[in-house]
């Protein structure tokens, strides 16, 4: 059991949301609807010391779990890596691999409404880990064969029935090209694009800048602004996609 003072605070926190949570954020629209939500960066092990990763730091996902929960949303966030506390009312699920993440995401799927696809999955894994650290005094030069991770969202675009589906990505270049190409490959029905060479945008940040694309040629770009007022806005372009009536 929580010590008690953690109950309280998670009480307050929760009813100060609620007062100063401003009408035109949703109330309860997404009452009884399940989300899934990733987030976080992944590592994939070179040796039991090292590992290939990117500087993600959940920031933006869970800012979407919170304030889908603040909705009324059942939310589960499967996590990467990060140094933040679990979001009050949800549930979470830590994993350290893309793989993991994988699977984790693809047993919840037929369960849920809602994917927002928020973490920062690593492409490329190194084909042989090391059981023992790497010692540079052994080698005059190291070549890593990478292979690819699972691709989690291409998959649940395969796969989907009813869900809404919303993908992330971060570009340098040619922006609007990549977005649309994204959005067509993997069955989106939303994708969230961050250009990180922004300044307050992006990996780490407590503050982002995107553009929103929809399948049907529709696109928003938008100010910037901190990733928890960018959480609940994100939300308010996916409730006119989920289907009308009881949750499925």
């Amino acid at each position: 059991m929580p010590d008690p003072q953690v109950i309280v605070d998670v009480v307050i926190d929760f009813l100060q949301r609620r007062i100063d949570s401003p009408p035109d954020r949703g109330g309860g629209l997404l009452s009884g609807r399940r989300v899934l939500v990733t987030a976080g960066p992944t590592r994939e092990a070179l040796d039991p010391v090292r590992f290939l990763s990117n500087p993600s730091s959940g920031k933006m996902g869970f800012a979407l779990a919170e304030a889908a929960a603040s909705r009324g949303a059942r939310v589960t966030l499967v996590s990467g890596p990060t140094h933040l506390p679990d979001p009050p009312g949800v549930e979470v699920v830590r994993v350290v691999s893309a793989e993991e993440m994988f699977q984790e995401v693809i047993g919840r799927f037929s369960n849920v409404d809602l994917v927002l696809k928020a973490a920062a999955v690593s492409d490329f894994r190194p084909v042989g880990v090391s059981s023992r650290k790497v010692k540079k005094e052994d080698l005059s030069h190291l070549t890593l064969e990478l292979e690819r991770t699972p691709d989690i969202l291409a998959t649940l675009g395969m796969r989907k029935e009813r869900q809404i589906l919303v993908g992330f990505a971060a570009e340098t270049h040619e922006i609007d090209a990549q977005a649309v190409s994204k959005l067509r490959r993997k069955n989106l029905d939303l994708l969230v694009l961050n250009d990180v060479t922004q300044p307050g945008a992006g990996f780490e940040s407590d503050t982002n800048r995107v553009r929103l694309y929809w399948p049907d040629g529709r696109r928003e770009e938008l100010p910037l602004m901190k990733k928890s007022d960018l959480a609940h806005l994100i939300l308010d372009r996916v409730l006119p996609l989920l289907p009308a009536g009881e949750p499925g």
